[in-house]
């Protein structure tokens, strides 16, 4: 698989991942490695990680609720994706 995001589109979109998949603090340690994550792409990716949780957090609910398609174990999951994001600085 070739991702060609970074060549055309936003990075912001892929590195949104980094609120989802790592642990509490552990965002900011990433960006700063990151090399090119300039203070407006580290706010993109938290937009990108808000509205990413949510749609999370809906499949979450779906699957609490015996729905199709639910996943009932993203829901906790997207939660704490959010709480990272609104208590960083």
């Amino acid at each position: 698989m070739i991702d060609f995001s970074e060549m055309w589109g936003d990075p912001a979109t892929d590195l949104s991942a980094a609120w989802i998949l790592l642990p509490a603090g552990a965002a900011s340690r990433f960006f700063d490695a990151y090399e090119h994550a300039d203070e407006a792409t580290i706010a993109r990716t938290r937009g990108w990680a808000v509205v990413r949780a949510l749609n999370l957090i809906w499949i979450g609910q779906r699957g609490r609720l015996g729905l199709p398609g639910g996943k009932p174990t993203w829901e906790p999951a997207d939660y704490a994706t959010l709480e990272r994001v609104l208590a960083a600085n």
